[in-house]
């Protein structure tokens, strides 16, 4: 976990300017073949919590999960790791108003889109319909976040509103919230409940 950590943090390096030696440095060492290009670090986190449910060490089997910090950084991402690149090979997951940042920076990089697969609205959103709004609301009371939350009900911009919307924009009312809640919620899904975007997601890698 480690050296992959270093991986991302080379990547991140080069992808804002810096040299590229060590990014492909570690690559060859580590055997990376496939990153995965994710939004944000709620979607590695999630990606990673579901990884240890199933069993699944991506480091040993060549698989980096990457945060870009933003679907508009793809095209940067793509251009360094994929066949103009490094030429590893690119699998994504992104939400369904992000797609085309990641259509135009895959197709710029020469790199297959097939196997980006889309959140309907985000990750949270599907993870929240495939729990169901009174288990996730559980896990919020269990995680000592129930005052916040029957704060964050008050505000009249949340009145009316369906519950699952509620919960989504609840976990991005405070810094670092999503991140722990994209742990908590994919540890929470009994097996045949992961949503097909994740789940398909992880049969192609």
């Amino acid at each position: 976990m480690v050296e992959m950590d270093a991986f991302r943090a080379a990547v991140d390096d080069w992808a804002s300017g810096g040299p590229c030696g060590p990014a492909g440095e570690l690559a060859e060492r580590l055997g990376i073949r496939t990153v995965v290009l994710l939004e944000g670090l709620s979607d590695l986190a999630a990606v990673e919590a579901l990884a240890a449910r199933r069993g699944r060490d991506l480091a040993a089997e060549g698989v980096c999960a990457l945060s870009m910090g933003g679907a508009m950084n793809v095209g940067r991402y793509a251009a360094l790791l994929g066949p103009s690149g490094l030429g590893l090979r690119l699998a994504g997951l992104c939400d369904e108003r992000e797609r085309p940042f990641y259509d135009r920076g895959l197709t710029r990089a020469r790199a297959s889109e097939r196997d980006v697969f889309v959140c309907a609205a985000d990750l949270e959103d599907e993870l929240i319909r495939a729990l169901g709004t009174e288990r996730v609301e559980e896990i919020v009371r269990t995680e000592g976040d129930l005052r916040p939350w029957q704060t964050f009900l008050h505000q009249p911009a949340q009145h009316g509103r369906p519950r699952h919307q509620q919960l989504r924009r609840f976990l991005g009312t405070k810094k670092g919230r999503k991140i722990r809640y994209g742990t908590l919620l994919v540890e929470a899904l009994d097996p045949g409940q992961v949503p097909p975007p994740l789940d398909e997601l992880f049969a192609s890698v």
